[in-house]
């Protein structure tokens, strides 16, 4: 079973597509492959080569846009394939702060000093 991208953007209220999504690979999470059976190993390995391996030590969190779940079934032995968008977004901080860090300029007509902002 599928789901067309058009499909998928239409039934959404707000979707977030951009190209900047497309422009780092994505984080790669599999689930349920650990088990020994040599077919189990093998979808493993082809899932994990498709894509770079992240040192995640190094990596910029905000670089990472997007999240690959592959889960595997153990009883119907089906696969589950889920492409998430993922935004990074300050929390704990003012709204006013939260727009500068996202490179959003304020409303600061009402404001006499930055430090009311802040």
């Amino acid at each position: 079973q599928y789901s067309l991208i058009k499909d998928v953007v239409s039934s959404l209220k707000r979707h977030r597509m951009h190209e900047q999504q497309f422009t780092h690979h994505p984080l790669l999470v599999l689930s349920n492959f650990g088990l020994q059976q040599i077919q189990v190993k093998l979808m493993a390995s082809m899932f994990q080569n498709m894509f770079p391996s992240i040192n995640v030590h190094r990596v910029n969190l905000n670089s990472i846009k997007r999240c690959l779940l592959i889960s595997y079934d153990t009883e119907t032995q089906l696969l589950s394939f889920r492409h998430y968008s993922v935004k990074v977004v300050p929390v704990g901080v003012s709204k006013g702060l939260k727009k500068l860090l996202q490179e959003k300029f304020p409303n600061m007509s009402r404001l006499e000093d930055i430090s009311e902002l802040l």
